[in-house]
């Protein structure tokens, strides 16, 4: 069931105050663009009927035209042969033609005036057509943000708050723990031969002065 029922219930349509009473709007904004691609599509045709009867019109206001100049033309050849009878036959189909030139011209403004409302209408509605994919096309951005944005708030909701703290802890103790093996490993590491002959020398130096400490303490006081 369409939302319109002709083509001034669309233009005067509020389609913001349509969208916002109803339950579905993305659906309501699909069916409003099918029908006033509808209609749109109803009334070129309409207007391109109209364009070509005026058309069909004004080559018969030409042929009219023709028409009266031959009969004048006529008339004035019968005057000249002094047949005021023919002339009299021919100004009479002068003015048959001049009377169906003149309801042809009355009926060419009439489709004039009607192709001029047609572009008219033609215009607003592409306008309003317009006005309503532009709103499809928010409604849509605006669905597509607001699933994003509940995905977003379940995720959140769906990691515990105290699982995510438990995990922080066990990270934490793992790199403790990791630092500690890291500082045992520094200690129980042997040392290099350079070190070593390094601690050889300071023993060295070490009992020397140990043995010069003994040597002073034996020799007798004064002496």
């Amino acid at each position: 069931m369409g939302v319109f029922t002709r083509f001034r219930d669309i233009i005067s349509s509020n389609i913001n105050a349509m969208l916002d009473r109803a339950e579905d709007p993305e659906k309501l904004i699909s069916l409003m663009i099918r029908e006033m691609e509808d209609t749109l599509v109803e009334m070129k045709a309409s207007c391109a009927a109209v364009i070509a009867s005026s058309k069909k019109i004004e080559r018969q206001i030409e042929e009219g035209k023709m028409g009266m100049k031959v009969w004048e033309d006529r008339a004035d050849l019968a005057v000249s042969k002094g047949r005021d009878d023919l002339a009299k036959e021919a100004l009479m189909e002068k003015r048959r033609y001049a009377e169906r030139s003149m309801a042809l011209e009355r009926e060419r403004g009439e489709h004039h005036g009607l192709i001029e409302q047609y572009h008219q209408d033609i215009g607003q509605l592409e306008d309003k057509l317009k006005s309503a994919r532009d709103k499809q096309r928010s409604l849509v951005q605006r669905h597509m943000h607001a699933m994003k944005k509940r995905r977003a708030q379940e995720e959140i909701r769906r990691m515990d708050a105290s699982e995510a703290l438990l995990k922080f802890d066990e990270l934490e103790k793992r790199i403790d723990r990791m630092e500690a093996e890291a500082d045992l490993v520094n200690s129980l590491r042997k040392p290099t031969l350079e070190a070593q002959f390094e601690n050889l020398l300071v023993d060295e130096e070490i009992e020397k002065e140990l043995r010069m400490l003994k040597s002073n303490s034996k020799k007798p006081e004064g002496g």
